[in-house]
């Protein structure tokens, strides 16, 4: 197991990667390609993602995966056997890293949101603001409104004798109230007609390399809704809009997480660290992406908004 690291890190170098190209086309942490170029695999998350992980950057710079996951069962085991105290000091570690680690998001969470809260505030203000202008401008629209009817009424002269002016005026009257009902029940039709042809979110293999799919998504909204769901397992999950992370967390099994895309977003990138326990839908539409090699575990899956 002590050449694992070497290999995959003289592999990537003969390949001409830096560990920040590597991350960019993995979406795996820079941090966690040091761990396992290191050999350092009690520094991530548990088993299921070492193995992950490892298959993926093996898959990335061209070696055969199978053959190193096979190396690290074999060295784990001999290892284990050999030393079980370190093998148990070495869980206590991973559960104090998983546990800084946790503790260091909800740090991060609250300071994220105190970086906010100065803008919050100058929208509450702004929005009171413009109530307040909103409120003024209409009392204002309402009395003149009072002071014309009242000048109108004033003004008005006494209706003349002659019937036939009058019944002209009804017939008049009639032809504007047909006409206005026809144009709101025209309107109302041309409405319901839009809203059936709206059109169905349709989702398109552009290309795939690898682990790496590319998809065109057309007819979607302005604002998109990205819904990642798990069943029977535990699964990591990486969601970005236009290269910018907007969450990332494991799901336990059963659970489920929506996330906002941001409005005018051109592409998604959904991270996936195991594709065959997770569920995706994009506004509300099932995204079948196994269909595209089902054999992978691990997968990236990049939506070019059209």
């Amino acid at each position: 197991m002590t050449e694992i690291g070497k290999k995959l890190k003289n592999a990537r170098i003969e390949k001409g990667y830096t560990l920040d190209d590597l991350q960019q086309i993995t979406k795996i942490q820079k941090r966690y390609l040091i761990a396992i170029e290191d050999e350092r695999f009690e520094a991530l998350p548990g088993d299921f993602y070492v193995k992950a992980f490892v298959r993926q950057y093996a898959d990335t710079v061209g070696l055969n995966s199978e053959e190193l996951l096979n190396s690290i069962g074999e060295g784990a085991a001999k290892q284990q056997e050999s030393d079980p105290d370190k093998s148990e000091s070495r869980e206590d570690t991973r559960k104090r890293i998983e546990a800084t680690r946790q503790s260091m998001e909800k740090t991060n969470n609250f300071n994220r949101f105190l970086s906010y809260l100065p803008t919050i505030i100058i929208v509450l203000i702004v929005v009171a603001i413009l109530g307040s202008i909103y409120f003024v401008a209409w009392n204002k629209h309402q009395k003149t409104a009072d002071s014309q009817q009242i000048q109108s009424s004033s003004t008005k002269v006494s209706v003349s004798s002659d019937g036939t002016s009058t019944s002209k005026k009804n017939a008049e009257e009639k032809k504007v109230t047909k006409k206005s009902s026809s144009s709101v029940s025209s309107s109302s039709v041309k409405k319901k007609s839009s809203s059936k042809t709206k059109k169905k979110v349709q989702l398109s293999l552009a290309s795939n390399s690898g682990s790496s799919f590319v998809y065109n998504l057309k007819n979607s909204s302005k604002t998109n809704t990205v819904k990642v769901s798990v069943k029977d397992s535990s699964a990591w999950t990486a969601v970005s809009a236009d290269g910018t992370q907007q969450w990332q967390g494991t799901l336990s099994s059963g659970a489920d997480h929506e996330v906002k895309i941001p409005e005018g977003s051109s592409s998604i990138t959904i991270n996936l660290g195991n594709s065959k326990a997770t569920k995706i839908s994009i506004n509300g539409h099932s995204f079948n992406f196994l269909k595209d090699n089902s054999s992978l575990t691990v997968r990236t899956l990049t939506l070019k908004i059209k």
